[in-house]
């Protein structure tokens, strides 16, 4: 027992700890002032309990986002995007997947290999056309052109194609036509459940992207009060001075949200990660 808890409890304490190092750093640097940014590691050194200067700590940085600069709305904008485009994303990744799965047609090997072929592209890339693209559409500076290049992901598809292919026997879609299912009804009502692991991972997955995604956002977006948190975030960062108390104040709100969606969403992302890896 001794010899378990030191050879596996310790390493993980050990790794929990070094990982959750940055995250107080993050925390305590968001209430110092910047006086004493650069004084102390953590919190700062005075002649209170545990020798900490609790006096010196402040709110004031979490006080000038919401008052003078709206990022009130900026967390709203983000929870927006977010929320849109994963939910999206997973109903047509997951129409995608299926189709391609479950359903014969000419050119189906073709599309499939294209759905993959396109996983190799970096997304740098296609940066120029999609702007080219929207510009042509109208839809610069508006949140349709943030969302509509998300909603089908190449990785999506192909990843609920194999999600489909793994969990969804092909007799059971033989006998839902048999009995009069239409398509639709088929997908919402069968499909739908048997993947439910890898829809919870995938949500999660495309919520937490377009959340932390930055270069997207900035190109297509050119109003202030339309920018996500963290595009808001990167505007904090002035020419001559840097105010780093408010920067890791920021910080530390847009990653709050995230945090407690994992925690409530990690039982899914993790049964559908390795729901591929045991059949039985």
């Amino acid at each position: 027992m001794i010899r378990r808890f030191v050879g596996v409890y310790v390493p993980l304490s050990i790794c929990a700890g070094l990982i959750l190092l940055p995250f107080a750093y993050l925390l305590c640097a968001s209430f110092k002032t910047n006086a004493d940014f650069f004084s102390s590691l953590f919190l700062p050194m005075g002649d209170g309990l545990f020798g900490v200067g609790w006096e010196r700590l402040t709110l004031d940085h979490y006080r000038r986002l919401f008052t003078d600069l709206g990022f009130g709305g900026h967390i709203i904008n983000s929870f927006f995007l977010a929320s849109v485009t994963s939910v999206l994303s997973t109903l047509f990744s997951a129409m995608g997947g299926y189709a391609l799965a479950c359903f014969r047609f000419r050119g189906r090997s073709w599309l499939t290999g294209l759905v993959l072929g396109t996983l190799v592209l970096p997304s740098v890339l296609l940066l120029a056309p999609s702007y080219q693209l929207l510009f042509r559409l109208g839809l610069l500076d508006e949140y349709a052109g943030v969302i509509l290049p998300m909603v089908a992901p190449a990785f999506g598809v192909y990843l609920f194609r194999q999600a489909v292919i793994g969990s969804f026997p092909a007799q059971m879609l033989e006998a839902a036509r048999l009995d009069g299912c239409g398509e639709i009804r088929i997908f919402f009502v069968m499909v739908l459940p048997m993947v439910r692991p890898m829809v919870g991972a995938f949500l999660l997955i495309t919520y937490l992207a377009t959340w932390n995604n930055f270069i997207w956002p900035q190109i297509v977006l050119q109003t202030p009060e339309k920018l996500p948190l963290s595009v808001a975030i990167a505007h904090l960062q002035g020419v001559y001075f840097q105010d780093y108390g408010m920067m890791m104040a920021g910080t530390a709100l847009s990653i709050a949200p995230v945090i407690v969606l994992f925690l409530l969403l990690q039982r899914e992302f993790i049964a559908g990660l390795t729901s591929g890896a045991v059949k039985g």
